[in-house]
């Protein structure tokens, strides 16, 4: 079929070539029997010329004493006297008798399919002489490879952004350029009156998202799956790309790379409080409809999801700017659709609004702060800071833990806390009305547990506050 439609193809070809060759050769033929009347008729043609006016009426004249057309007495007028000679009038009647064997065996191949056939095969030969070399490709005999539809998408860093009724999509990592603290930044995208970015997080193509929904089930996506989108754009709705209730929303999305997807463990934290640790590799199969990641109190609903080792330490904040930091061993690995055990105590209106994973047998290089392990916190009216993990204590799990920061009506509430290391540059922080402002993380001043932070994002619209933030990595040159 491949090999019909290409000959398909060569026969247009030399159809609508032959047919231009065809024109371009009876225009030349009509142009040399006007040149041939001119020197059959030599001596009239001259004095025609002679008694005219000037070159415009010399050629009407022409046209009508020896009726010729416009474009043969052009060329008549135009004629170099050195034609005039007999070997130059010799050339132009062997040219005109081997115009019109042209003419006839062009106007003969259009009318011959059998002729167009023999072309294309002697153009083909010509070109396998003139090009042909020694196969440089190995042929081997093996079945096909199957191609997914992940083999076809390039791997790309991006940024995914979600608002909180559901709308997701992916920007290009070098969308927003990097500002000074303290800076309005740009739109983000464009977002409804009521509607609010509620996530941005950094990902790869190729990297597997583990959708949490704040009623404790998983849904599974590939990030090439989300619509790639501009800046300001909103984005696709949620709902068309996962089989979500109507009643439910997304509450942690996780990340995962080719090699993380049956490593370690996945470490849940409720809004109440509640931790819960499992397998990764107990996720690796999840229905279109989603599976249970997690069983809930009927007032309690899932918050946030974290890979760990098995061996990390957890820290969990809270929106009243509470914290506990406790050894990842003291919460026991457990069954799918189990409920889990108490991470932190809270009050009866706070809440778990950030969760970090670390290492703490990571060290420092003293002097030099090569290696770092901070807390990242980010408060609702654009403050924050970054705290050494060491200044918080080592606790047991469940109690009520001490002060990540000092919280008034200046900062607002905590809105988001996050491990930073070396490895993390920028800062991407998100609005409720989308402005988005990107910060270098060195421009974070390292401050004490207790203190208030500093100004990191200013507003551009009244009432609006911080929704989220969002860790990018270093990217290698």
């Amino acid at each position: 079929q491949i090999l019909l439609e290409y000959l398909r193809h060569r026969q247009l070809v030399v159809v609508r070539r032959t047919q231009f060759e065809l024109k371009a050769a009876k225009l030349r033929a009509h142009i040399l029997e006007g040149l041939k009347i001119a020197l059959d008729n030599l001596d009239a043609v001259i004095d025609t010329i002679k008694k005219s006016k000037d070159a415009d009426a010399a050629k009407i004249n022409l046209m009508k004493k020896f009726n010729l057309s416009d474009i043969q007495a052009q060329a008549i007028l135009d004629m170099q006297l050195r034609r005039l000679a007999a070997l130059e009038r010799q050339k132009i009647e062997d040219e005109y008798q081997a115009i019109l064997k042209t003419i006839k065996g062009l106007t003969t191949l259009l009318v011959t399919p059998g002729k167009i056939i023999d072309t294309i095969s002697q153009e083909l030969a010509e070109l396998k002489t003139k090009y042909a070399d020694e196969r440089r490709t190995k042929i081997i005999k093996s079945s096909l490879k199957q191609f997914s539809d992940e083999d076809l998408e390039p791997e790309e860093a991006c940024l995914v952004t979600m608002t909180k009724t559901g709308y997701i999509k992916r920007i290009p990592m070098n969308t927003y350029r990097a500002q000074r603290r303290g800076g309005k930044g740009v739109t983000g995208m464009s977002t409804k009156e009521e509607d609010e970015v509620s996530r941005i997080f950094s990902a790869n193509t190729h990297d597997t998202l583990l959708i949490f929904t704040n009623q404790g089930r998983v849904f599974r996506l590939k990030v090439y799956e989300l619509p790639q989108s501009s800046r300001q754009a909103k984005g696709q709705a949620i709902i068309n790309l996962i089989n979500i209730g109507s009643d439910e929303k997304i509450q942690s999305v996780l990340n995962l790379a080719k090699d993380e997807l049956d490593k370690g463990y996945l470490l849940m934290v409720t809004q109440k409080g509640v931790i819960k640790k499992t397998a990764t590799s107990l996720y690796a199969n999840i229905r279109t409809n989603g599976i249970i990641a997690i069983k809930l109190d009927q007032d309690d609903q899932l918050v946030w999801v974290k890979q760990t080792t098995g061996k990390n330490h957890i820290l969990l904040v809270s929106h009243n700017g509470m914290s506990v930091r406790f050894n990842e061993t003291d919460a026991r690995p457990i069954g799918r659709s189990a409920r889990g055990i108490r991470g932190i105590r809270l009050n009866s209106e706070d809440y778990v609004v950030g969760m970090a994973v670390f290492n703490p047998e990571r060290k420092k290089i003293k002097g030099k702060r090569k290696f770092f392990q901070d807390l990242l916190v980010v408060m609702e009216k654009g403050l924050g800071k970054r705290t050494d993990i060491y200044e918080y204590p080592l606790q047991k799990r469940g109690g009520k833990g001490v002060k990540v920061s000092q919280v008034t009506d200046k900062t607002g509430k905590i809105v988001s806390a996050h491990m930073v290391t070396e490895m993390i540059e920028t800062l991407l922080l998100t609005s409720k009305k989308a402005q988005v402002i990107k910060l270098p993380l060195k421009n974070i001043k390292r401050i004490g547990r207790s203190t208030q932070g500093v100004i990191l994002m200013r507003f551009a619209k009244a009432g609006d506050s911080v929704a989220a933030a969002a860790l990018l990595e270093k990217q290698e040159d």
